[in-house]
């Protein structure tokens, strides 16, 4: 006689734990319902199954074009299309509503490609760092408001410091590493970080010197991100603004700007070795007394000595 074999049950999802979980559990029930498997989901859009499947857990979020497509299949008259605002919000607790759809995708990216014309990049940065950075372009946030934030960036540092974390490749500028925004002491430390997570080799930083002259990149903050079951995007940045752009065509375009301005930077291994030697100037007292001398000059040749 034959033994059965039994079946492993069907791991039910609570809709209720919050707003991406109940979005995400309407899906699934209108998938099944429908007798569609993920890959018959998925099939006709850019997608991958397992991206269909973090959604329906409640783990990403849903992008209109795929709620768009949903939507067809299913013909659930524009739901999920509708719907997708409401889980965007839901998200956007810890981060700037333009950053929280960045946050996401930064999650689930295979590859990072990013540029840094202004300041040491979010997932690098130590606290009082960031909270140099939060005091000059948010004054007025009390002490609480302040220390969330702070922690919702250091949560970021996984991307860059777990060896699930996607890899990562950034160009920041050289004035980064000779205009500092923290006291020398804090500066060090924040540059021996930096290159402490360089020599793992998952996080590849190069420099674009001073020098370097009009490059092909020549816009604020920037990642492009490639992901195993998703089309590749690239997000943008200012001081109070984001945009993340989508058009396969506008984000090759950036990508080939991108790969011209990786070209026009120092090597990896130089790179990291100017970092050790700034952390190390700062450390030892070098740059205060190079900044010392430069003040000197500069008041002699206002005097006309």
């Amino acid at each position: 006689m034959e033994r059965a074999v039994p079946v492993a049950a069907r791991k039910e999802l609570d809709g209720s734990a919050s707003v991406p979980s109940f979005y995400g559990n309407e899906l699934r029930w209108r998938r099944e319902a429908a007798g569609l498997t993920l890959q018959q989901a998925v099939a006709g859009s850019f997608y991958g199954v397992s991206y269909l499947s973090e959604i329906e857990r409640g783990h990403r979020r849903m992008p209109l074009d795929l709620a768009q497509h949903v939507d067809r299949l299913l013909k659930t008259d524009g739901f999920f299309a509708r719907r997708c605002e409401d889980v965007r919000k839901a998200r956007a607790d810890l981060h700037a509503p333009y950053f929280a759809d960045a946050v996401e995708m930064e999650a689930h990216a295979r590859d990072i490609e990013e540029w840094s014309p202004m300041l040491i990049p979010g997932p690098l940065q130590l606290e009082p760092y960031i909270r140099e950075v939060i005091h000059a372009f948010s004054p007025m946030d009390d002490e609480l408001t302040v220390r969330s934030k702070v922690a919702a960036r250091r949560a970021r540092s996984w991307a860059i410091e777990e060896p699930e974390g996607p890899v990562s490749w950034v160009v920041f500028h050289e004035s980064i590493l000779r205009h500092p925004v923290i006291g020398d002491e804090v500066m060090a430390e924040q540059l021996d970080h930096v290159a402490a997570v360089a020599r793992r080799r998952r996080y590849v930083p190069q420099i674009l010197p001073c020098n370097a002259g009009m490059h092909p990149f020549p816009m604020g903050s920037t990642f492009l991100m490639s992901f195993s079951d998703a089309p590749p995007v690239m997000y943008t940045e200012g001081p109070y603004s984001g945009q993340i752009i989508d058009d396969p065509g506008v984000v090759t375009q950036y990508q080939q700007a991108y790969n011209r301005l990786r070209a026009a930077a120092l090597p990896p291994k130089v790179s990291l070795r100017m970092i050790e030697e700034a952390a190390e100037e700062y450390g030892n007292g070098t740059h205060a007394r190079r900044r010392e001398r430069s003040r000197l000059a500069e008041e002699q040749l206002q005097h006309g000595t």
